[in-house]
């Protein structure tokens, strides 16, 4: 595995109908790097948004669908997504507010 450092394992957020409606519950989703673990993750989240205490981490992990041009065959690049669960006294996350 790779040597990832937390800026490189928080991809970008997922902004979904689903996502928004879990913010309630302190629930952030975040598209993560394909072999990042739950612990890396979490530590990641920490250090990147300041005042943010991670309770819990669910992962899923997404294959590539096989796809086709013309008489080309490929597969989509693999994808892991993050729910990361908050504490109820740690600070929201700045950037889904306002959405």
């Amino acid at each position: 595995m790779a040597d990832l450092k937390y800026y490189d394992i928080i991809q970008k957020p997922i902004i979904t109908e689903k996502s928004m409606s879990m913010l309630d519950e302190k629930k952030y989703t975040f598209l993560v790097h394909p072999d990042a673990t739950k612990t890396q993750v979490k530590e990641a989240v920490e250090k990147m948004f300041d005042g943010a205490k991670v309770e819990t981490v669910h992962t899923m992990n997404y294959k590539g669908k096989p796809k086709r041009r013309g008489m080309i065959w490929g597969k989509t690049a693999k994808r892991k997504k993050a729910i990361v669960k908050l504490t109820a006294e740690s600070k929201d996350i700045e950037i889904f507010q306002g959405m």
